[in-house]
């Protein structure tokens, strides 16, 4: 099965916004969406309607939610020690899973710290699934080794928080991910392009990660940012990440 899987954070619970949030997603029609800052499961009710997903989830107070028109055998929030935001586990039929993130903001390498235990956590309450097929996405709220940090155009507490941790943030995070054997699916198929998905008005930074064990790599065919339709720069302050998946049966 090739799985059209799509990453979203949609800002502030997305409410106001769910007719520009529907649009984009009903550009690139996938499967299934995880999103990020879906604090309003109204917002992700009418998201669902409004493009034909036949189940949702989400909670007050979890940042991370889920659309989907394919089946799912079974969805979870968990809380790995010391995140600040719960994990969503979606299994889809046949045992395959995706996991939901949203690590903690800001940039700093205190921050960083804080994202690595986060990571950390991850990893070891999911050892039991790191043989079998599974995604880790979301909005990782860092850089990835070796991508250059313009900051010329952030806003001023941030150039603030840079300043105080060396001009530069970390990028331990991401490296925790390689090291563990996973692969950048973007960065892997794309590694030339920038692949910004913050802010949508004027990109700067790529925040938003899809990752696969190292051996599954082959089977994420595309992964890219969505840019269009022109909505999409309204919709929120992030685009969305879409990856193509050939999900074993």
């Amino acid at each position: 099965m090739i799985l059209k899987f799509l990453s979203y954070n949609i800002r502030f619970g997305g409410r106001g916004r769910e007719h520009r949030l529907a649009e984009v997603i009903r550009a690139v029609a996938p499967d299934l969406v995880v999103f990020q800052e879906a604090t309003d499961p109204v917002v992700v009710a009418r998201v669902a309607q409004a493009t034909e997903m036949t189940t949702c989830a989400a909670r007050p107070g979890h940042s991370v939610g889920f659309i989907s028109k394919i089946d799912v055998a079974r969805h979870e929030w968990h809380y790995p020690r010391g995140a600040r935001h719960s994990v969503l586990e979606v299994e889809l039929t046949g045992g395959a899973r995706v996991f939901g993130l949203h690590l903690s903001a800001r940039f700093s390498k205190w921050s960083e710290s804080r994202r690595v235990r986060e990571i950390g956590a991850l990893l070891e309450s999911i050892k039991q699934h790191q043989e079998g097929f599974h995604v880790l996405a979301g909005d990782f709220n860092t850089l990835a080794p070796g991508e250059v940090l313009d900051s010329t155009r952030f806003p001023r507490w941030i150039k603030a928080l840079l300043w105080m941790s060396g001009r530069d943030i970390r990028r331990d995070t991401v490296q925790r991910l390689l090291d563990a054997g996973y692969v950048d699916t973007f960065r892997a198929l794309h590694p030339e392009e920038p692949g910004y998905t913050l802010p949508a008005w004027d990109p700067q930074v790529r925040l938003d990660y899809i990752f696969v064990p190292k051996r599954y790599a082959d089977r994420v065919t595309r992964c890219e940012v969505v840019t269009s339709p022109a909505v999409a720069a309204q919709a929120s302050d992030h685009f969305p990440l879409l990856a193509h998946i050939e999900v074993p049966d």
